[in-house]
């Protein structure tokens, strides 16, 4: 995924289904400057930090 693609989702609030290594997630934070972005595992209480072009829908 890339930043214009995640600054719509997050700015936006449309209903999307992001994926990390198969995992849904939800993108809670965004570091801009690291271009990684805080998020949360759906399928268990899991966070991490992970790199934005490393998401996709």
């Amino acid at each position: 995924m890339n930043l214009e693609r995640i600054n719509s989702i997050v700015n936006n609030k449309e209903k999307v289904d992001i994926y990390y290594n198969h995992r849904p997630v939800w993108i809670q934070e965004i570091d801009y400057n690291n271009q990684k972005a805080k998020v949360g595992f759906i399928d268990n209480f899991e966070e991490g930090n992970v790199l934005i072009k490393d998401l996709y829908e």
